[in-house]
């Protein structure tokens, strides 16, 4: 039982939940349940939360938190929900980086990259863009002052100009769905979560394009861009990389079938 909960629940009670949830299709509906019984305050509240849940709204939405590199991040209806496979971005990230680096996180969405990156490092200088307001208001909630700094804007438009050259550490993950394949995402992503957040363009690519183009005036000598992408679309991002001055290397972990390209800016 949740430690929020004031109310009884019985075990037929959560049985008749997790059926419910198992026959809208929930894959973990018995994980599901008890997640909804521990953020519940009343029966009427759970009552409704299970409800949304069984109508296809995100789980992430429902209880109002996302859990990610095991930190609580707090996320709001419509945004990007942090994806588990998007950790491995976070380690990828982590293991070139150093206490105390300038860490510019696009496409931040709810913060989380950001937010795992300092906890994992023990502090950095965090600098969080996103251009969909509901995603930055959020990010604020979890980037506080303590924690970095975030931004509205389009990419790199709102940062700092000191930081030019002086950036150790890009990471973005970027919409790299392809505009046609929006049709075939998950109904939670794709009725409940900004289209922003999910359309790459016709092929995937064009935020990488974006991102890749600008990023070589932002890196200091020997910094790293850092993107997630589809195994699928790695060596055609490779390729980007490469057009625009870095040196690039692709990640692979088939266990959350994760990808990442790595570009690395030239040292002087």
């Amino acid at each position: 039982m949740g430690k929020q909960m004031n109310f009884y629940m019985d075990d037929e009670m959560e049985k008749c939940i997790i059926t419910r949830l198992r026959t809208a299709g929930c894959v973990f509906a018995e994980d599901e349940t008890r997640l909804l019984i521990s953020e519940a305050r009343t029966p009427d509240t759970l009552a409704a939360m299970v409800e949304r849940r069984e109508a296809g709204f995100p789980l992430e939405h429902i209880i109002g938190w996302a859990d990610f590199c095991s930190i609580r991040i707090a996320v709001e209806p419509g945004v990007f929900v942090p994806r588990r496979r998007t950790e491995f971005l976070v380690h990828q990230a982590a293991a070139l980086a150093m206490p105390g680096a300038i860490v510019v996180d696009l496409c931040c969405g709810t913060g989380a990259v950001g937010v795992a990156l300092a906890a994992a490092l023990g502090g950095i200088e965090l600098h969080a863009i996103d251009i969909d307001p509901v995603s930055v208001r959020c990010a604020h909630r979890n980037v506080t002052s303590a924690v970095g700094n975030v931004y509205e804007g389009d990419l790199y438009q709102p940062l700092p100009s000191k930081l030019r050259g002086r950036v150790d550490i890009l990471v973005a993950n970027a919409p790299y769905v392809p505009t046609e394949a929006i049709k075939l995402l998950p109904q939670e992503a794709r009725e409940h979560e900004a289209r922003v957040a999910l359309d790459g363009g016709t092929d995937g690519l064009d935020v990488q394009r974006k991102v890749a183009s600008k990023a070589p005036l932002w890196l200091a000598p020997g910094g790293h861009l850092l993107v997630e992408t589809s195994q699928q679309q790695a060596m055609q991002t490779v390729e980007i990389f490469a057009r625009n001055g870095l040196i690039p290397q692709v990640a692979n972990y088939d266990e959350l079938d994760a990808t990442v390209v790595i570009g690395t800016m030239p040292a002087l």
